[in-house]
């Protein structure tokens, strides 16, 4: 692993604090999160044009790497370099053949035009301004080289049902308490002028869905279930009550052999110019 003097961690992820379960919580849920959409994510990435004549792909916000892993394991012939702020969450990317680097997504250790792709997955919804990293990323890209970016917005998240109308103000808690730590859940909207206002070319967007037609039930625990929400009844965000009552219709849901649910991500892309 490459460390290199990085600013502290910017914006509204904390992964000691993420869950209820504390950076152990955290990795498991990384985990699952990955495991539920990473196919549809690989789809994406293929059908962008990322393959194994493309590389090196440089995954910024990396994380565990839980998908550094999965891609590594799908594209074998792919070299990848993962980049995160948080060395102790990097480390346990350890061995999945990837080289490692502790740093800044704002501030690469990385030469100009050396990456054929930069991955970027839910890491602009937690910071108050993404265009450094998107300029920083479009230095590292070759001319032609693809960025491609993947999040939510909490307006257009997917569709759950039944639906609980009583779990709105809940949900909209969650929200309100990332953009009070400098983030922005409902960044979706805005990847395609993002990525145009930091000089990419060719931008465009590709929604992509994951049901549980596919998946059980319950490997949407991570999206659908109180387990993120504790932290906020800690803080004092959320009550108790509504903790609870979010913890009882995510049972009634999984329970219910008609509930259906689909969960929505968009990816946006785009090239540096030639």
């Amino acid at each position: 692993m490459t460390t290199t003097p990085a600013r502290p961690a910017a914006g509204s992820y904390d992964p000691a604090a993420t869950t209820s379960g504390g950076l152990a919580g955290e990795l498991a849920r990384l985990e699952a999160q990955a495991a539920l959409s990473f196919d549809e994510e690989l789809r994406v990435l293929r059908e962008s044009g990322v393959d194994e004549s493309c590389g090196p792909l440089v995954e910024i916000g990396a994380g565990s790497g839980a998908v550094t892993r999965r891609l590594r394991a799908a594209l074998p012939g792919l070299p990848v370099t993962a980049v995160d702020i948080d060395g102790d969450l990097l480390a346990h990317a350890e061995g999945c053949g990837a080289d490692l680097v502790v740093a800044d997504g704002a501030d690469l250790p990385l030469p100009d035009r050396f990456a054929g792709c930069v991955l970027l997955r839910y890491v602009l919804q937690h910071l108050a301004d993404p265009l450094p990293v998107l300029t920083e990323a479009l230095r590292v890209l070759r001319p032609g080289g693809r960025i491609v970016v993947t999040e939510v917005d909490a307006s257009c998240w997917g569709l759950a049902d039944p639906v609980f109308p009583e779990l709105a103000s809940v949900h909209a808690k969650l929200t309100q308490a990332q953009a009070s730590a400098g983030g922005d859940r409902t960044i979706g909207r805005r990847l395609t002028r993002l990525l145009r206002s930091a000089g990419y070319a060719e931008v465009a967007l590709r929604p992509f869905a994951t049901t549980n037609d596919d998946r059980p039930t319950e490997d949407f625990a991570p999206h659908l279930g109180p387990g993120r929400l504790q932290p906020l009844v800690a803080s004092g965000a959320l009550t108790l009550a509504e903790f609870a009552l979010a913890a009882d219709r995510w049972n009634r849901f999984r329970k219910d052999p008609d509930a259906y649910v689909m969960l929505l991500g968009l990816t946006a892309t785009g090239i540096a110019p030639r």
